[in-house]
């Protein structure tokens, strides 16, 4: 029962005085956990609708907090967003510390074959779709889901940004690619119309149904029903070529959020609803590079830059978003008593920093 007592915080507090929390899942969050499931919807396929696959999570992250390692494994780092003053679980976000090692992890590279002929003087780039493995072993982003009620100020940057500083501060556990899935096109009822088009000429399921699959573990099927040999973008279908790279409606923010870390899309698209997959190195990303240690004082708070402040603990972890004066070439940050006990911190401790 050791594990359940790990926390891992990130508070943002606004004018109101309500106080939002990011830690890590615990056993008792399991209801909350299936009610976010449901109402993540179709394409979200790191959250099925499997109830003894989530708690097969829960139990997976429990471990993986209090499991030491210096290199990245099978471990899995699931974070929930708590709303302080109803006990509601609004959102989450995970971390996977390498993918792949255990079952194949399965991508489109979209890139470009030429087709040539000088006595017909033709040339011609033509856009292909190869099956691969290229991303196994990195450290994947993943899991991030907010309420409709809750996004707005910070929570949905701490649910994100959180993650960096959780990575940077215990570098060994990770790989030094991060990738993150973006969900791609589909309409209400889970249609994709990229999955459509691979329907009808490889597979005989519909995208919930093959999307569902793949969340509970089960994907034998795509290494054996998936077309071995490149598919040409010009043989698919308009609608689905339209969809290759794109991103649903809700995923916007998400995105844009991971481009201005310095994430970049090099090709790589979901094998069922053509999302885009984005990497970075991890030195690379903007939270992880901006951050400095700084030296604890205790006292009034004040100033108005927003800036994300994370302990450098492991099981106790702790990470807050908070309004103060914020000097990137002090040596020193100062404190309020109630950030302070929030992070776990007490004069003269090392915070590390950076403006959100």
């Amino acid at each position: 029962m050791f594990a359940l007592r790990i926390l891992f915080t990130v508070i943002y507090k606004g004018a109101s005085g309500l106080m939002m929390i990011l830690r890590p899942i615990q056993q008792n969050d399991y209801s909350a956990l299936l009610t976010i499931a449901h109402e993540s919807g179709h394409g979200f396929t790191s959250l099925p609708l499997n109830e003894e696959l989530l708690q097969k999570k829960i139990d997976h992250s429990v471990s993986s907090f209090a499991k030491q390692t210096s290199q990245p494994g099978d471990e899995g780092y699931l974070f929930v967003l708590e709303d302080s003053e109803t006990g509601e679980v609004v959102g989450t976000s995970a971390i996977e510390a390498a993918v792949g090692l255990d079952d194949a992890f399965y991508h489109y590279h979209l890139s470009k074959v030429i087709h040539s002929s000088r006595t017909l003087d033709v040339y011609k780039a033509v856009d292909i779709l190869t099956l691969c493995n290229d991303y196994t072993g990195a450290t994947e982003l993943c899991t991030l889901f907010l309420k409709d009620g809750y996004r707005k100020n910070c929570n949905g940057k701490l649910l994100s940004k959180a993650r960096f500083m959780f990575i940077k501060q215990h570098q060994a556990r990770f790989a030094e690619t991060v990738i993150a899935e973006m969900r791609g096109v589909s309409d209400e009822n889970g249609n994709s119309p990229f999955w459509k088009w691979l329907e009808e000429h490889f597979f005989s399921m519909d995208f919930p149904t093959a999307d569902y699959l793949t969340g509970i573990g089960q994907k034998v099927f795509i290494a054996e029903l998936m077309p071995k040999y490149p598919i040409y973008v010009n043989l698919l279908s308009k609608d689905a070529q339209a969809v290759i790279g794109q991103v649903h409606n809700n995923t916007r923010p998400a995105i844009e959020l991971l481009k201005s870390e310095g994430f970049t899309f090099n090709g790589y698209v979901d094998i069922f609803d053509a999302g885009p997959t984005v990497e970075a190195k991890v030195d690379n990303i903007a939270t992880v590079r901006n951050s400095h240690d700084f030296i604890v004082e205790i006292g009034e708070q004040t100033g108005n830059t927003m800036v994300l402040l994370a302990n450098d603990k492991l099981e106790n972890f702790r990470a807050t978003v908070a309004s103060m004066s914020f000097d990137e070439r002090a040596k020193t940050v100062v404190l309020s008593q109630q950030v302070a006990d929030a992070l776990q911190l007490q004069t003269g401790d090392t915070v590390s920093a950076t403006p959100v």
